[in-house]
């Protein structure tokens, strides 16, 4: 029986995926100081919620081509990876104060 990864799991995978694969550094996200993590967070988290259209819901931050929505899973998946991003965006802002 092949055990199923938790969501902790896999949230931690699609931050790395992020970073590794789409080039989402820490660096990059050091620039979004007006809650776009959180917004793209918040439209990944609708649409698995049900709220879904062929369109990027109002809150996404980024140019539509980058709204890329899924399985209800997938798409809590990607909404969390993002806030841990924020949260790790946030500590960095911080350390430098």
């Amino acid at each position: 029986m092949k055990t199923m990864k938790t969501g902790t799991q896999l949230i931690a995978e699609e931050r790395q995926r992020q970073i590794e694969v789409i080039g989402r550094t820490p660096e990059r996200d050091s620039v979004y100081k007006a809650n776009q993590l959180i917004m793209a967070s918040v439209a990944y988290a609708l649409n698995a919620a049900g709220f879904t259209s062929p369109m990027p819901p109002n809150e996404w931050p980024w140019h539509e081509n980058y709204w890329k929505p899924s399985t209800k899973i997938r798409d809590l998946v990607k909404a969390g990876a993002l806030i841990a991003a924020e949260i790790d965006r946030l500590q960095r802002e911080e350390e430098q104060k």
